[in-house]
């Protein structure tokens, strides 16, 4: 029977073989980054890998507390020595869209702290054009998150509030998250740069011109490497 985690454990492996000895590391979030934390856990017992991070989430901090991965905040810390994150999407140009489980906001910071952003994913991540299957997240602030959502609305598409459970979706950094339907987004930068200006909007899923090596892997386990 086939390990339908086989390729998210196989890119998630490879990019955390790349982590050498005394590295500081952001961390980042979501199902395949667990695979990280698990391969640099192994690393660290079988190894002797010593290795910092820096984590983007609480879930992420909780899962490298109970690896025994020390862990900094930002603050402490200069320079990442590297930041390994998955996307939700990845073009040609390998601009990302990320935010799926709502944490893009610090993987942002994070990453822009770090030397280089290692991104994995597994195939069926890798999109000609993004933003045509995967919702674009948009975060905004709570207070006047209506007038947000109509400025939002007006750069062409259908934003719809994020809900869970029956309540509104509220990221660890107390805002709300407008998952935007856009019909492809052709130039990434270009909407990027009008998101950025938005009064209300906190930031957004768009990462430009942000990721270095990005490791795809596809079902059968088989990993490749985009430089």
């Amino acid at each position: 029977m086939s390990d339908p985690n086989a390729a998210k454990r196989a890119a998630a492996y490879a990019a955390a073989d790349l982590v050498q000895d005394g590295m500081t590391i952001g961390l980042g979030s979501g199902s395949t980054f667990a695979f990280v934390i698990e391969r640099l856990a192994a690393r660290r017992r079988d190894q002797g890998l010593k290795v910092r991070g820096v984590p983007t989430s609480r879930t992420t901090a909780e899962l490298a507390q109970q690896a025994g991965v020390p862990l900094l905040t930002l603050d402490e810390v200069e320079r990442l020595d590297l930041a390994i994150d998955g996307a939700d999407e990845v073009d040609p140009q390998k601009n990302l869209i990320k935010g799926g489980g709502g944490a893009h906001v610090r993987e942002r910071i994070v990453a822009a702290a770090a030397k280089e952003m290692v991104v994995i994913v597994d195939e069926s991540k890798l999109v000609p054009v993004l933003g045509k299957a995967f919702l674009l997240p948009v975060e905004v602030l709570q207070f006047g998150w209506r007038q947000a959502e109509r400025l939002v609305a007006a750069t062409g598409c259908k934003p719809q509030r994020r809900e869970r459970d029956g309540a509104p979706f509220v990221t660890d950094n107390g805002n709300f998250v407008l998952d935007c339907k856009y019909d492809g987004i052709a130039d990434p930068a270009f909407l990027a740069s009008v998101l950025d200006g938005l009064v209300g909007v906190v930031d957004h899923g768009l990462f430009v011109g942000m990721a270095g090596r990005v490791v795809v892997a596809n079902a059968a386990g088989q990993v490749r490497i985009l430089p």
